[in-house]
Parts: structure tokens; sequence; C-alpha cells
């Protein structure tokens, strides 16, 4: 089947859906949801969204803490733009229905983290991003010129390359008319033609084996890019969240929140003895990356599989307050955050890198727009600030908006794209080729790709994942198409590109740490 819409938007959380709310005035709009529209990266966002807010707070203060943690690699044009332009679109996203919290006084209730100078985070509770996403998904779902397909899976975008064209990385003019898009209900692929497409699919946290990601990060989006020469930057910049719940064997793991050290939590090793003064003066209030490396450090040293957040000495009922959904998950184990040690270790949260986009969102390829985790603007540079990240979205939704909407009528639908041709292949006989494949992936990158990295390492990842990408790619070519091959090649495909810009750079900076290279190199090097 041939669908044809004005605006094709690839993914489900706040920047895809923000893009859908502002275009869906002037033309018809798809959003593709891989599983439903809750399964999102957003929903799971607790700590918050940054913006200046209050009297004490000001712009210059917001871009030097963005500037700061992103250690020299921040497009300063892209900071101010998102740092200054954020205040109008959280009153957008309050004109949607998302309900901040406010003190007493009615002021919104501001939270601290990491890296940040001031009291600049916006939040609801402890679930921020499943409040913004609820909001939207209401205002997605009874939007007349706005049609949901749940449970649909992108499986390559459409390009010359499907007429018959080599396309290569210098191709000049390379245009995207759309994707060919599987309805896994009936394993079905159809043709999406579109004038304009937003890509938005979120993160690549499934490359590695453990994550607060939810199952669906498996970078898709960047590794469709890819695959259509698109440009595509900064993929050695992986977040590790520093403090997540400790309990083997869950996939994703539950994120305590860095708004619990904000509000006070301290971290300590197993014998109740602080250790974050002997990596930076900020303590357990340091940025992400810092905060990361030094908890992976103790553990290296001591043979330990976790450190500790201590909340004990707060308050009780105003940590039940503040962070109802992690007393409780907590709680669900045994573990009483009121009385207890939180145990946490690190896992892979955040891209920083992704499809490399321009100040009006656009990507290398023509007609296509990136916006969110899979996008890379230039605002995060080596390392995010904390809750940067739904503003850019919010920020960039807008910006994409507003150059797609006085072109998009401009570009016609590519009527002559074949449909998707599925001759000659079979399913597949043995599952757990896919199934044990996809666990190596995330084995060897947790081991060689990690927090700290080594030329020795990165080269026996790459060694591993190129038999991997053989196996993989013959198995497609001769299988009936499903979501699980193609996951398969995605996080091999974004695993790759991990491990060729990491092996690529030749310092230690922000996010990426290599022994190999421990220091940065000065900025006239880059």
């Amino acid at each position: 089947m041939v669908y044809k819409y004005d605006f094709l938007v690839i993914g489900s959380g706040i920047a895809g859906m923000s893009f859908a709310l502002k275009v869906a005035k002037y033309g018809k709009v798809a959003v593709i949801a891989k599983n439903s529209l809750e399964d999102a990266n957003t929903y799971y966002a607790q700590g918050g969204i940054a913006s200046v807010t209050n009297p004490w707070d000001n712009f210059e203060k917001h871009i030097a803490d963005t500037l700061d943690a992103g250690a020299g690699l921040c497009d300063v044009k892209v900071v101010e733009k998102v740092v200054r332009e954020a205040p109008a679109q959280i009153k957008e996203l309050i004109s949607w229905g998302v309900d901040f919290d406010k003190d007493e006084k009615g002021n919104f209730d501001l939270h601290k983290e990491g890296g940040h100078s001031e009291f600049r985070i916006l939040h609801h509770k402890d679930n921020t991003g499943a409040e913004i996403q609820m909001s939207l998904i209401e205002a997605i779902r009874s939007h007349p010129n706005i049609d949901v397909f749940d449970n649909h899976f992108s499986i390559e975008i459409l390009t010359q390359h499907h007429l018959g064209q080599v396309v290569t990385r210098h191709t000049p003019g390379i245009e995207c008319y759309g994707a060919y898009i599987m309805d896994q209900d009936t394993n079905q692929v159809d043709t999406f033609l579109s004038r304009v497409t937003m890509m938005a699919t979120g993160g690549i946290g499934c490359v590695y084996q453990t994550t607060t990601n939810p199952l669906v990060a498996t970078g898709d989006g960047i590794a469709m890019v890819a695959r259509a020469k698109g440009e595509i930057k900064g993929m050695e910049f992986v977040q590790f969240h520093p403090t997540v719940l400790y309990h083997p064997g869950e996939r994703p793991s539950f994120l305590i929140t860095e708004a619990m050290r904000g509000y006070g939590a301290v971290l300590k090793t197993k014998d109740g003895k602080e250790f974050m003064q002997k990596y930076d003066e900020r303590k357990s209030l340091a940025p992400r990356d810092i905060v990361a490396r030094a908890i992976d450090t103790e553990m290296k040293n001591r043979g330990d599989d976790c450190v500790y957040l201590d909340v004990t000495h707060k308050d009780p009922e105003e940590t039940k307050k503040h962070f109802p959904t992690i007393y409780e998950k907590c709680l669900s184990y045994g573990i009483d955050i009121t009385k207890d040690y939180i145990p946490v270790a690190p896992a892979a949260h955040y891209l920083c890198g992704g499809i490399r986009v321009n100040l009006d969102g656009e990507t290398s390829i023509q007609r296509l727009y990136a916006n969110g985790e899979c996008a890379c603007t230039g605002l995060h540079g080596a390392n995010r600030l904390a809750s940067n990240s739904l503003i850019e979205a919010v920020v960039f939704a807008d910006t994409a908006a507003k150059h797609s909407i006085p072109i998009f009528n401009d570009f016609p639908f590519r009527e002559d794209i074949p449909a998707w041709n599925a001759e000659g292949t079979t399913w597949p006989e043995e599952m757990v080729l896919i199934t044990q494949s996809y666990k190596e992936v995330g084995e060897l990158m947790s081991a060689y790709v990690g927090i700290v990295r080594s030329d020795l390492r990165l080269q026996r990842a790459m060694e591993r994942l190129n038999i991997l990408f053989r196996e993989t790619e013959s198995f497609f070519q001769r299988s009936v198409v499903s979501r699980d091959i193609c996951e398969l090649r995605n996080i091999i495909k974004v695993g790759y590109m991990i491990i060729k810009q990491a092996t690529a750079r030749k310092e230690s900076r922000g996010l990426h740490y290599t022994i190999d290279y421990p220091y940065p190199l000065p900025n006239s090097e880059l």
C-alpha cells in the first residue's frame, strides 16, 4: 500500500510529536510509532527540562553552564539559540497541557542538577517526561490533521538509491522521498511518500548491555540516515548516567535522577565513605561524565559491583514527596531510601552525537530533518548538560516547523518509487541467531567502548563487530524482513560508527575518555 502525507514524522517522543503539532495546521501529518505513542525515551525522563524562568537566573549563566559541560565542542550559535528561545517553548508546552510543579506561592518549583549554577530545572515530581509525553499524546490523538500509526517500524528512508541511482556520501543533492515502513501486525511493508520527513527516533542505549533507555532505543534513525549516506557526527560522545539502580538482569535499568543529588544525596562507597571530593571540587554535583568516571574508577579499584547514594540524612516525608516513583521502585526491592543506601552504577543513557543538522534542523539530505536525541545540533558538544535535551527538542521542533512550512508544497511526491521487494526471502529457521548476535553486540560495546576506552579495546570491538556485520547482512538479504533483524542491523551500524569516530579522536574530551590519549588537544588542533 502507498500512503501520501505532507509531513512524515518517524518517532513518537517530544521531538517528533511537538513538530507534528506545529505543522499539522498546514498539512496532513503521519506519526510513526514503533510501539505505542507512550513508549519513547521522553516518557522515561525523570529529572526535568532546563529553562531560565526566575529573576536571579539569566541566559548568560545558562549559556556558560552549557558551554562548560560541552568541553569546547558546543556550537555557540546553537547554545544561544536554544537558551534564549527556551522560555517561549515552555509556555507552549504549558498551553498543550503540561503541568509543571509549583511552590506554595505559585512560582515554578525548580530543581538544580549537576553542572548547573542555578536552580532552573522545571519538573513534574520525578516523572517529568511522562507528564510531557501524556500531554502531547492527548493533543496528537485529538488533532484532525494527524494520523498515528502505532506498532509500525521504519526500515529505510527513500532516496534516489531506490530509483536505481548510485548514491554515495559525495553524491550532491541526495533527497528523501519518505520511507518503507512495516506494519508489525501484518508484517506488510508499505510505502510512505512525503514532501517532508522528520527523523525523531530517539536514542541508541540498546547498543549497550546496560542502559536506562527503553528497549525501542536501537538507533534506527541514525542507522537509516547513515545507510542513505547522510552525515553522522559526534558518535563517540555517549553519555553514561552515573546513577542507575543496581539490579542485575533488569533491562532497561531504572534511573535514579540527577535531581536527587541536587536535592542533597551523597555518593558513598560500600563502607559509607564519600569519594567524589577526590575527583572534583563540586563533589556529587559534578557533571555526569566526571561522576560516571569516578564511580567506574572506584568500582574497579575496590572490586565492587556498585557504589551507593545516601539520602537518609534528608527529611523522610520531603524525600517521598519529591521522589515518589523512585521511593516506590526501591521499596519494591526492599530498599527504603529514607533509611537505606541506594545501590547505583553507571549505564548508557544519552547520545550527544547523531544525524548532523544545521540551525534550521535540516540534515545533509534534502527534504529530511532530524530532531531530538538522534540529531546532532551542536548544543551538547562533548557532553550534555543535564536536562538540556528536552528543551533542545522543543526549540528545534519549532525551528524545523518554521523552516519547512513555507516550502513543503514545493516538493512533489515521488510517484515512481517501487514497492518493497521481498522476492526470494524466507522466514528464518532459527531466531537464536538474531537474539545471540544482539547480546554479543551489547556485551562487546559495554566491555570495550564504554566509559573508559583504549586503542586496543576499540580495535578488538571493531574486529568482533565486523564479523557480526557480515553474518547479519547475509542473513538479512535472504530473510523475510522483521523488526528483530532490522534492529540488529541498526545496533551494529550504530556500534560501528561509535567505534569509528571514537578511534579517530586522538584525545580525551567530555564523554570520550581513552587511556592512550588522556588529555584534551588544544582547541586550535581540533
